[in-house]
């Protein structure tokens, strides 16, 4: 196991373990593009790389600056557009993650990327929905990283931008969202949380090496439980971050260089 790592780090090796080899991801911009590409280069070889673009099964050379990047096209299967993309592979259900980042994240796991305060006069404008809306509504899986601050977790988000369980367990059924009751995971660089389908909250199962549950609690906006079954969050080995700096993110364009 490594003996120095960074929390950005192993924030984003724990959510790339959460992508099956063999299985279609629809990546966000950001950090998603990151765990994602490095689960391809790791563990996952033949995984199903979907950018919003329209790039469909790339092989993705050092990570891409933004979905429309050159690099995120190399070797494509196919240069689409966003119609075969949002509306030929994923509301056709067949994409089995939907991997997003978010401004904000509130109990129920919806996200807001779009607008804090009046929304003809906001405090702050986000970049808005993208294809966000139209992942968190049709994967098969959700699944989301982003940093934990108590400004990011809410008990309630000033704008569902993409939806998680809305207000409740029959939340999304009643929204008329077909996908009504998908597995749903945040991850941190304190824990992993998961909605527990019998509230449509979010609850802690994992918490990151060193990380207490208090820590989580007094970063959390909102009253958050702990799995019967928590446990931490596997350490990373040197393998691990090799790949990471040297085959993902060489440049250091979002995790920096190395010490």
């Amino acid at each position: 196991m490594a003996e120095k790592f960074k929390s950005d780090e192993l924030m984003i090796i724990e959510s790339a373990r959460h992508i099956r080899d063999g299985e279609t991801v629809f990546a966000g911009t950001g950090m998603p593009l990151v765990a994602a590409m490095y689960a391809q280069k790791s563990h996952a070889p033949h995984m199903c790389f979907v950018i919003e673009t329209g790039s469909i099964a790339p092989q993705v050379l050092p990570v891409p600056t933004s979905v429309s990047d050159p690099k995120g096209m190399h070797r494509a299967a196919k240069l689409g557009t966003l119609r075969e993309v949002l509306g030929c592979l994923l509301q056709r259900g067949m994409v089995d993650v939907g991997f997003l980042g978010g401004a904000q994240i509130d109990q129920f796991a919806n996200i807001n990327s779009t607008v804090i305060g009046d929304y003809q006069q906001p405090k702050v404008r986000f970049p808005g929905s993208g294809g966000a809306n139209d992942i968190a509504s049709h994967a098969k899986r959700i699944l989301v990283i982003c940093r934990h601050e108590k400004r990011r977790f809410p008990e309630k988000c000033a704008y569902i931008t993409s939806p998680g369980y809305i207000n409740g367990p029959e939340g999304r059924k009643r929204a008329g969202i077909k996908n009504d009751h998908p597995d749903i995971t945040v991850v941190t660089d304190l824990a992993v949380m998961a909605v527990d389908k019998s509230t449509g909250k979010l609850q802690v199962f994992k918490l990151m090496p060193g990380v207490s549950f208090e820590q989580v609690q007094a970063n959390t906006g909102f009253p958050i439980t702990a799995s019967p079954n928590m446990t931490t969050v596997d350490l990373p080995t040197e393998e691990n971050l090799r790949i990471l700096h040297q085959e993902v993110d060489p440049e250091g364009e979002y995790l920096g260089k190395e010490d």
